[in-house]
């Protein structure tokens, strides 16, 4: 694996910019002692090397994307004044930057009045959201989707609020009408809508809770925090689109920059269409807001330090790929669907594999045909260990029978739940892999299938 270095010595060029901002100060004295950091930062060297591939296009195994070379550069610049995004007075370019690359993205998602933030991550983006929602609709449920992100539920724990799942369909969508049937009780203040869920990258049909929402009056509240770049895929089939096409109708949405926008860990984002929800966040502090008069982000966020680094990076690369249609950025999440594509493709041609539903973005789910669901959960765990060998990383995902039961597969349901294979084809290079990825699926399930009927004879 080829690690990108050549950026660094552009680092250097920028920092020598950087120290020029600063030369009216008296000098003081940062010499450091190389030879005391050489053996320590080497050893660092050494224990990371105990990490699965993630920036291969071999790793296609859990939502790991590499940052952009210019996110990271950013990031790393920006460490040499390590600002705070709390207060103006530890941040003030780096939370202008957040401010207008947080504009961008809601502007990507049609919005431009709207009051947001960046955040550690998506959890704490969602956070913040059902906290809001909890404070609008008082005494009221929270419901989502059996398949949404399990922090859903976590999190109406902490804020003392009644979560409830609603059941999904066979393509692991949020099912309209057991929605209807729970709406009618009339305690819902807020639905989660995902797009993009965790597991099978499934879209909830979110025209159709759209309807629902203007007959019983819930707030909306969008997890896209995985999915929600694809808004600017040209390759989405037409379901997803008008999903995506709605979600300027919501209340409120959270996205991952961390995910597919291309940034280091951490880096969520919360954004409220209705400006006016910051009062409800409305709070004094006698010691950080006082240099400015101007909006301090602490004052609409929960958390209170915050590193001014990720909105550096975050501005960095929208800077160099706008968040566009037709643009560079957009081309990469058309590749990655476009990959996710081929590869079912492969799968569905394929007498060793069921594929229960085509890929809605990226991500791609698959059991091993066999004579029971018992049998086929054991049979990939044999080949998500085998492939591993092979440096062909996948991922593992336990998944109800409901989503297979449509498929004509005569499985024997022994258990109510199967072990699937699990891939999520998020870098572009996965287009460009796909026949090496297929070559080495295929290598090692011919082994793992052969030690079987072995075993059995």
């Amino acid at each position: 694996m080829t690690l990108e270095k050549e950026g660094l010595g552009l680092l250097q060029e920028a920092l020598a910019r950087l120290e020029e901002g600063f030369d009216s100060l008296p000098k003081f004295d940062r010499s450091i002692n190389i030879d005391a950091l050489r053996p320590v930062l080497l050893e660092v060297a050494d224990r990371m090397q105990d990490n699965y591939p993630y920036p291969h296009p071999l790793y296609v195994g859990q939502m790991l994307k590499p940052p952009t070379e210019i996110a990271r550069l950013a990031y790393m610049l920006s460490l040499w004044i390590n600002p705070n995004n709390h207060a103006l007075d530890g941040g003030r370019a780096s939370s202008a930057m957040e401010k207008e690359a947080v504009a961008e993205i809601a502007k990507m998602f049609g919005w431009g009045t709207h009051l947001g933030h960046l955040t550690s991550g998506g959890t704490m983006a969602n956070l913040e959201g059902l906290w809001v929602a909890g404070n609008l609709q008082p005494n009221k449920k929270v419901v989502g989707s059996n398949q949404a992100h399990y922090a859903h539920a976590r999190i109406c724990g902490m804020l003392r609020i009644p979560f409830q799942s609603v059941p999904c369909d066979s393509r692991a969508r949020m099912d309209v009408t057991a929605l209807k049937k729970m709406l009618q009780e009339g305690d819902i203040g807020t639905v989660i809508v995902t797009l993009g869920t965790t597991a099978t990258g499934s879209v909830d049909p979110l025209p159709e809770i759209l309807k629902l929402q203007a007959e019983y009056g819930f707030r909306l509240h969008a997890d896209t925090a995985y999915g929600g770049y694809f808004i600017l895929a040209d390759n989405l089939d037409a379901e997803a689109r008008k999903a995506y096409d709605c979600l300027k109708k919501v209340d409120s949405i959270v996205v991952d920059p961390h995910k597919h926008g291309l940034q280091p860990y951490g880096c969520g984002c919360i954004i409220f269409k209705d400006p006016t929800v910051g009062k409800i966040y409305k709070h004094d502090s006698p010691f950080t807001y006082f240099s400015s008069e101007k909006l301090h982000l602490g004052e609409i966020s929960f958390e209170c330090s915050r590193p001014g680094s990720s909105a550096v990076a975050l501005w960095a690369t929208q800077r160099l790929l706008p968040l566009i249609p037709g643009g560079e950025f957009a081309g990469y999440l058309s590749k990655s669907r476009k990959a996710a594509l081929t590869f079912f493709d492969k799968l569905q041609n394929d007498s060793r594999f069921v594929v229960a539903f085509p890929p809605e973005l990226d991500i791609v789910i698959w059991v091993v045909k066999s004579q029971s669901a018992s049998e086929s959960s054991q049979l990939a765990q044999e080949i998500f260990k085998a492939a591993e060998k092979e440096n062909l990383h996948l991922a593992l995902a336990n998944l109800p029978k409901k989503l297979f039961l449509q498929t004509g597969e005569g499985i024997n349901w022994d258990q109510e739940s199967i072990t699937c294979l699990r891939s999520c084809l998020m870098k572009p290079e996965h287009l460009d892999w796909i026949d090496s990825i297929w070559q080495k699926l295929d290598l090692v399930t011919t082994q793992v299938l052969s030690m079987a009927v072995a075993r059995a004879s």
